[in-house]
């Protein structure tokens, strides 16, 4: 049987395995959030009204740290701080887009963590050409009085190519 010490060390164990697992969950529901909000900026091939994109870019910006960095790149820049997130979210370079984050690998340390997300994001430009648009999200998370925020999101856009096509009606 277990003396007292090696209990409390397999209690303490199992606690550390429950955190990280509440938080990998957490941190899934964060980006599935965040990956919904972006792509709601659009309604039937169309950038919604200006308050309602005005609302979303915050509401995005939310999901950051106070001093969070937005990284899209260099084709769509840096924003750092809630207010430049908030910003830049409000000028979308697109009509259309599904963001489907996929395949995450996310290791929690504490109140810290990191992931890297592949993302596959059928999108649509101003113009009418529809994309394809392939890479990955290296992100770093922290909890803040207890709820996971983005801390910094880096895309990496391994391929655009375009989707022939298109896609013809969109509804939503």
């Amino acid at each position: 049987m277990d003396t007292n010490e090696e209990l409390g060390a397999r209690i303490d164990a199992l606690l550390l395995r429950v955190d990280a697992s509440e938080s990998t969950l957490a941190i899934h529901a964060l980006k599935a959030r965040y990956a919904g909000v972006v792509d709601a900026r659009f309604s039937h091939g169309q950038v919604v009204a200006d308050d309602r994109l005005a609302e979303l870019a915050r509401e995005a910006s939310s999901l950051f740290t106070e001093d969070g960095v937005w990284d899209g790149g260099p084709g769509l820049g840096i924003a750092r701080g809630r207010a430049e997130i908030a910003a830049r979210l409000a000028e979308p370079t697109l009509v259309f887009s599904r963001h489907f984050f996929v395949n995450p690998r996310i290791m929690v340390e504490g109140d810290r963590a990191t992931g890297r997300w592949d993302l596959l994001c059928p999108c649509t430009r101003p113009d009418g050409e529809s994309l394809w648009m392939s890479g990955h999200e290296d992100d770093t998370y922290a909890r803040v009085d207890g709820v996971w925020q983005h801390d910094s999101m880096t895309l990496t856009t391994v391929f655009v190519a375009p989707a022939g096509g298109g896609w013809p009606r969109i509804l939503a």
